[in-house]
């Protein structure tokens, strides 16, 4: 695989760069990018952004990259599948997201800590969205917030995680916001944001705590939903432009959803190397930028021990706040 991946980096010009991918028999014979949950969630569009990095030079005898689906404690089973037996599998990258980090902060992913995997990438970063259906009563977030201080247990949260996950956070912080505590809060958990998003829509629960991007999928198919707020620094560009954040409604909530990839820490150097030359190259690509701003992400890049330091620095945050709300912490 060395050698096929130091010849083809020598073959690579810019628009081709995500090409090199081998069509030989060995450990990229059949590449594949890992959804730790359901599809239509921001795992699914992880990797759905790495299968079209990959797949804009790809020749007809190179493997294209498979998706796989492995749910399951949203990332927690896929977790520990590669601290376990595909630790060494070259073939195969994972996608992770800040929910990730926030639950290893919390020990859910079992014993396993940010130390115990490679982490080899971050492709783009993401932001909190606050929703409701469409035909809801409540206009604007601070409709929510006035529904939460006078009558909470009107209030029904979907996202696509539990208790603790980041999803649950925002909501949290919604409610530390709006002056009532944490411990109200009704929360339905969901294997994913699409299925959460479809609740919503189906008036099962009444407030949707997601990702801008996922949440921007859904959109392209659907028309029964209104976002009240977006959690980032300044308004998002594109198809969310007129969403006021939530600091503007006078709430300082803010969240950031960095999302990337990760490999088996019994990987190889050389099979490590080979994954980032080929994602460094692809996302200089016009057709990169073109289908990250399409599936709603934004510019982010780290690899190394840049994107270590990183992980390791986002723990540690994730620890304080997962123990201000009282939540369990590794």
């Amino acid at each position: 695989m060395k050698h096929f991946f130091r010849r083809c980096a020598q073959a690579l010009v810019l628009a081709s760069a995500v090409a090199c991918l081998p069509a030989r028999a060995g450990p990229f014979d059949q590449p594949e990018c890992v959804v730790g949950a359901k599809s239509g969630g921001g795992f699914d569009l992880t990797c759905r952004l790495v299968q079209a990095m990959l797949e804009a030079g790809k020749s007809q005898q190179q493997p294209a990259l498979r998706l796989s689906y492995l749910p399951g404690g949203i990332g927690a089973v896929a977790f520990n599948t590669f601290t376990g037996s595909r630790a060494a599998d070259g073939n195969a990258v994972v996608a992770f997201s800040a929910g990730s980090l926030l639950n290893l902060a919390q020990g859910k992913f079992g014993p396993h800590s940010e130390r115990d995997v490679r982490w080899l990438a971050t492709i783009g970063t993401d932001y909190g969205v606050i929703a409701v259906a469409k035909n809801s009563p409540y206009q604007s977030l601070a409709d929510v917030v006035k529904a939460l201080q006078t009558k909470p247990g009107s209030i029904v949260f979907g996202a696509g995680g539990t208790i603790g996950s980041q999803d649950w956070v925002k909501a949290a912080l919604l409610a530390r916001a709006a002056g009532v505590s944490h411990k109200i809060i009704r929360f339905v958990a969901f294997e994913g944001g699409g299925d959460a998003l479809t609740a919503l829509e189906g008036g099962h629960v009444q407030v949707f705590a997601g990702d801008a991007a996922e949440l921007s999928l859904h959109l392209k198919s659907s028309a029964g939903i209104r976002v009240v707020a977006v959690l980032s620094e300044q308004r998002l560009p594109g198809q969310l432009a007129h969403v006021p954040t939530a600091r503007e409604q006078g709430y300082d909530i803010r969240w950031a959803t960095v999302r990337g990839l990760y490999v088996g820490k019994q990987v190889s150097d050389a099979d490590y190397r080979q994954w980032v030359e080929v994602l460094e190259k692809a996302r200089s690509t016009p057709s990169f930028a073109a289908r990250r701003a399409e599936l709603g992400l934004y510019p982010l890049w780290m690899t190394g021990p840049e994107l270590d330091k990183y992980v390791s620095d986002r723990v540690a945050q994730y620890r304080k706040l997962a123990s201000e709300f009282q939540l369990n912490v590794r």
